[in-house]
């Protein structure tokens, strides 16, 4: 008989959820199949569909294996408080373009809901410095780009 997944908070069952999105979302963006990704992480279709449906069943193993076998690194951060109104010098795995207008602006040609991972949207912002309007932009891509630069690179913007 099989073991009984376990029994989760709230807050741990959203974690998962949003974990196996950002996978499924990157493994999309990658142009990658199933079956594909499932052999690059050494593991079945079924358990690579139940990683991306955010299941407690699946071993933490399985769902670091998926995300490395996708480009993502999984990370332990301190848990987020109610005190903690900002978000400053957290990297998102993954970054929506039309999120953030300056870099929608350097990323014209890419797709109104495209997502990017961290190191691609670094890539294109330290491409184009010279393109930024510092004073303009608004403060949720500024502590985006500082996070950025802190995390990826080292040049002054």
């Amino acid at each position: 008989m099989p073991a009984k997944p376990p029994v989760l908070l709230n807050t741990s069952t959203q974690m998962l959820l949003d974990l196996g999105a950002a996978i499924r979302a990157r493994r999309k963006q990658l142009g990658v199949s199933v079956v594909q990704a499932a052999a690059a992480a050494g593991m079945s279709r079924i358990t690579w569909h139940r990683v991306e449906k955010g299941e407690a069943s699946v071993t933490i193993g399985a769902y670091a294996n998926a995300a490395q076998a996708v480009g993502l690194q999984l990370q332990v951060a301190a848990p987020v408080t109610t005190k903690q109104a900002s978000m400053a010098g957290v990297i998102p795995a993954l970054i929506k373009v039309d999120a953030y207008p300056q870099l929608r602006a350097l990323a014209w040609q890419l797709p109104a809901d495209h997502m990017l991972t961290a190191r691609e949207a670094w890539a294109i912002y330290d491409r184009n410095q010279r393109h930024l309007d510092l004073p303009a932009m608004n403060a949720a891509e500024r502590e985006l780009l500082t996070a950025l630069q802190q995390g990826m690179g080292h040049h002054d913007k």
